[in-house]
């Protein structure tokens, strides 16, 4: 779960902004459901967090803060490519370096990551356990003026051989020495702490896009029933008109899996793929190949099909390209929901009301809220859906603002910043401009002025160029 992060000096985000998930302790015993507590700790850590802003107010940007420090973690970039870092362009702090600090929980254990970055190098970064009000340091690494990276290990009591090895190398300049280590090692050779760190930048930090689709939807309605019986369920619960969903599945020869792809796209896929992997090409909206390749390769196409009733009892089956693209949009989100059933993850989704109905959007929080009974699963999502500011859904911390101020930095704050009282219609307040984060349209009026009292005139057409 993310407990903090800060960032600063990256696209509209100009001075240090923090979204903190702590609960605050004001709110006493308010919806006690939606905390999971801090092992070891007095504090509480919320489940949820919903940012509100206007158009171009930069909520999107923090969520793509939250993607560059999780690439910065694990990928390797190639030797003099620079670091991709966007800084903040309408002041004079474009060429110092950006920072960036995510606290989360791993497990049972607290971990900080971050760094700082220019345009052509990682300039600092740090790991620490958190214990309490103590900072335990795994790792420090800076970069010298001179380009030398310098890695300080003295905090991993139990690394082995190689990675301290590897430390005494630093890697480039412009990758995070956690992404060599992953690069370099194998697993056993990372120690407990720094696996664990590695894992959740891979599997538990998951980021979805206003336009991001789940890749791997066809086979996981396929191959699971149990989840094909869920999304069909929960489709259905939501009045989309999906009676249920049924998925073709064929095995399909090479040739014809050459005459629907270029033919540099299948060898590229086949020469890249490991024994016992597969892979996942999206063809449309309702169809996906999925390859396979075990002592040989096998090759299926996947076509999702959304039921339909008839007003005689009958059923009449829809591709998945057919339905509205609300549905399609809420059927690539309802693998979080049943993913957070079973795992600890965090889903950051930014913009959830694409395309969705405002009681859908609220109801699909709701569910969360309500079945997210264990482990540690967070939803943090950016919205303009002024209905899910209630404080019958959330509690007060979990509500976030953001907005430009008139140099065009982002500030984020909560909604904890005010006075409100709990009976407070929250929603009527924030489009009243209460709370900010809301758009200014100035006079519009005007730029119809000179123009609504004119007559209509006949148009005429242009006189011909002389000669």
């Amino acid at each position: 779960m993310i407990i903090s992060f800060s960032v600063s000096n990256f696209r509209s985000l100009h001075g240090e902004q923090t979204l903190s998930m702590v609960a605050s302790k004001r709110l006493g015993s308010a919806h006690e459901d939606h905390l999971v507590r801090i092992p070891g700790g007095n504090e509480s850590i919320l489940k949820t967090a919903v940012m509100y802003g206007a158009n171009g107010a930069g909520k999107s940007n923090l969520f793509r803060a939250l993607d560059y420090t999780r690439s910065v973690a694990l990928r390797v970039r190639k030797k003099n490519t620079g670091t991709k870092r966007v800084s903040f362009r309408l002041g004079a702090v474009q060429a110092e370096p950006s920072s960036f600090d995510l606290q989360f929980m791993a497990g049972e254990k607290l971990y900080r990551f971050g760094f700082k970055v220019d345009d052509e190098r990682i300039t600092e970064e740090w790991l620490a356990e958190v214990k309490g009000e103590r900072l335990i340091t795994l790792y420090e690494r800076v970069t010298r003026p001179d380009g030398e990276v310098v890695v300080d290990t003295s905090g991993f009591v139990k690394a082995g051989p190689k990675l301290r090895a590897l430390a005494t190398v630093g890697g480039p300049t412009n990758v995070s020495f956690l992404a060599t280590i992953r690069a370099n090692l194998k697993a056993v050779d990372y120690g407990d702490d720094v696996a664990a760190v590695i894992r959740w930048f891979e599997h538990s930090l998951k980021l979805v896009t206003p336009d991001s689709t789940f890749s791997a939807l066809g086979p996981l309605l396929a191959d699971n029933t149990e989840f094909a019986a869920f999304a069909g369920d929960f489709l259905k619960h939501a009045s989309t008109g999906v009676d249920h969903l049924h998925v073709d599945k064929k095995e399909i020869t090479e040739e014809q899996l050459r005459s629907v792809l270029p033919e540099a796209v299948v060898t590229d896929v086949l020469k890249d793929l490991e024994e016992n992997e597969s892979t996942i090409i999206q063809l449309g909206e309702d169809s996906e190949l999925l390859i396979e390749r075990g002592k040989e390769h096998h090759f299926y196409q996947i076509t999702i099909h959304a039921a339909h009733q008839r007003g005689d009892g009958d059923v009449t089956s829809f591709n998945l390209a057919e339905e509205s693209d609300g549905t399609k949009r809420l059927l690539h989100l309802i693998p979080a929901l049943h993913y957070l059933q079973k795992q600890d993850a965090v889903f950051v989704i930014d913009e959830i009301d694409r395309s969705m109905h405002p009681m859908l959007v609220w109801k699909f929080l709701e569910f969360f809220l309500n079945d997210a009974t264990s482990g540690q699963r967070q939803i943090i999502v950016t919205t303009h859906e002024s209905n899910l500011l209630d404080l019958e859904l959330l509690r007060r911390d979990e509500i976030w603002f953001v907005e430009k101020d008139r140099n065009g930095a982002t500030t984020l704050y909560p909604l904890t910043d005010f006075k409100v009282r709990q009976d407070l219609e929250i929603r009527k307040h924030y489009l009243q401009g209460r709370f900010g984060a809301v758009p200014f349209l100035g006079n519009l009026e005007r730029l119809t002025e000179g123009t609504k009292n004119e007559p209509d005139r006949p148009s005429q057409a242009p006189s011909p160029s002389p000669g």
